[in-house]
């Protein structure tokens, strides 16, 4: 049961874009996948589909209380999407990944629970059988470059399957493809970064809606900035109040 007046433990945000096909059948396994995290909530971020994708996420909310729906009026990107759903949230922990289906929310539940120890900010995804070769050397030389110049210690930041803490995301500066430079910029915010293996399905059906350039060449000028903040990060004092 869901009481809608009853703040969940867990909100999955689903950044999706013309994937009307898709919505059912990953709704239906967010659902079995979640079940032990409950209450729960599930929002969608419709951003800017022109297909059916906005009427499918309403009919399975018929039936589903804890299904919520977001619109972007015109496509603002992943990123875009990701930070309306965190901002719509209401747990503070957020689990998020792509809405093609690729990414299994089997594995929500084991990497929720290591966000116990209160020191990590942020478990992700880390893709393992990745399905064609030109996604995995597109993925190696992306994740590569960035690697060797941020140090993050994370092999695959471009897996829409993390897990964090919605506090830790709001102290993030936003800009576009934020979601690819996460790892670095929690660590930036003193916390530890869990990574977690997951599983690369086929997408159920449809095709890619980021287009290359958003999956691989995610701007030099991003990854200099990034590299800038981390540079310029200074510590922040603990303060308090003397009574």
């Amino acid at each position: 049961m869901h009481d809608l007046n009853t703040v969940p433990r867990l909100s999955v945000v689903v950044p999706v874009k013309n994937e009307a096909l898709n919505i059912l059948p990953l709704v239906e396994e967010i659902e079995r996948a979640c079940a032990p995290l409950s209450p729960f909530e599930v929002i969608y971020v419709d951003d800017g589909s022109t297909d059916d994708t906005a009427n499918q996420v309403l009919a399975a909310r018929a039936t589903r209380p804890w299904l919520r729906l977001v619109r972007h009026e015109v496509s603002c990107g992943q990123s875009a999407a990701v930070r309306t759903g965190v901002h719509a949230a209401r747990a503070p922990i957020i689990a998020t990944l792509d809405g093609d289906g690729q990414n299994d929310p089997a594995f929500i539940p084991q990497m929720a629970a290591v966000l116990e120890d209160t020191t990590v900010g942020l478990v992700a995804g880390q893709r393992v059988g990745r399905k064609g070769a030109a996604k995995r050397w597109q993925s190696r030389i992306a994740n590569g470059v960035r690697g060797r110049v941020l140090k993050d210690g994370t092999r695959d930041t471009g897996c829409g399957l993390k897990v964090f803490r919605r506090d830790v995301y709001l102290r993030l500066p936003y800009f576009d493809a934020l979601h690819r430079f996460m790892p670095a910029l929690v660590k930036r915010e003193g916390f530890s970064v869990a990574h977690a293996d997951v599983v690369d399905r086929p997408r159920h059906a449809g095709q890619s809606n980021y287009g290359l350039f958003d999956r691989l060449w995610v701007g030099i000028l991003d990854l200099v900035g990034v590299w800038w903040l981390i540079r310029r990060r200074r510590r922040v004092p603990v303060a308090q109040e003397v009574l």
